[in-house]
């Protein structure tokens, strides 16, 4: 009885040694807060609009500026990744206008879309009251940021963005999209469960990839240094 206990023991230890030795994580370089990871996908690193889209399929009609950043072109509408995506962590740099014009969501306001449908609002939220589901870093609609972390108009603010796209379950369920959010490096969103599109939506069920659209809401805000890392 004693030997076979033993024996089982060494057996355990060697299928978890390898295990271990199976599920190595791979090695990538990490960057820094200007260079993406070695696996990201660039998305705009200022040089072109090519991974982008308006409306209809036509070309991206924002402008490059300075500092290696896109501005909305206001009213000539949103846009989109040409590449759709699962599940990933995103990392997007936003600025609102340094001259404030308006107030409450008149003031600095788009929004990055995940998977075209789940809106994490961009707002000038720096004393700029308006409803909580509305300022920068909420779901919109769905869920305040846990704090505001805004920076002054003007500034270059970030998003890190880690979105698990909802996944089909047995029986014809759907497990939700969860999103977590990091503005300017604190924790705003955790972990949040989303089941519904965060506005009006014509696009049908909870599609499991999808791209990300950058919304024009009338304001010149600008963006850059985007990338993804893909999850799945």
């Amino acid at each position: 009885m004693k030997r076979n206990l033993i024996l089982n023991a060494l057996v355990g230890c060697l299928a978890a040694m390898t295990a271990g030795a199976a599920d190595e994580p791979t090695v990538i370089n990490p960057g820094n807060w200007r260079t993406p990871p070695s696996d990201a996908v660039i998305l705009f690193d200022g040089s072109s609009l090519d991974k982008w889209k308006g409306n209809d399929d036509k070309p991206a009609p924002w402008n490059l500026v300075d500092d290696r950043a896109m501005e909305v072109a206001p009213g000539k509408g949103g846009i989109t990744t040409r590449d759709e995506f699962g599940s990933f962590q995103l990392h997007i740099e936003w600025a609102s206008p340094a001259e404030v014009k308006g107030e409450g969501q008149g003031r600095g306001n788009s929004g990055v879309y995940l998977h075209g449908r789940y809106e994490v609002q961009v707002l000038d939220s720096w004393n700029n009251k308006t409803y909580p589901d509305g300022q920068a870093g909420a779901l919109y609609s769905i869920a305040p940021p846990l704090v505001n972390a805004s920076r002054k108009p003007g500034e270059w603010q970030s998003y890190d963005i880690i979105f698990n796209a909802p996944e089909s379950m047995e029986g014809g369920t759907q497990k939700p999209a969860t999103v977590t959010v990091l503005h300017n490096g604190v924790l705003i969103q955790n972990h949040v469960a989303v089941n519904r599109a965060t506005t009006a939506s014509p696009l049908k069920g909870l599609p499991e990839k999808g791209p990300i659209h950058l919304q024009d809401h009338g304001n010149p805000v600008r963006y850059r240094n985007i990338w993804l890392r893909p999850l799945n």
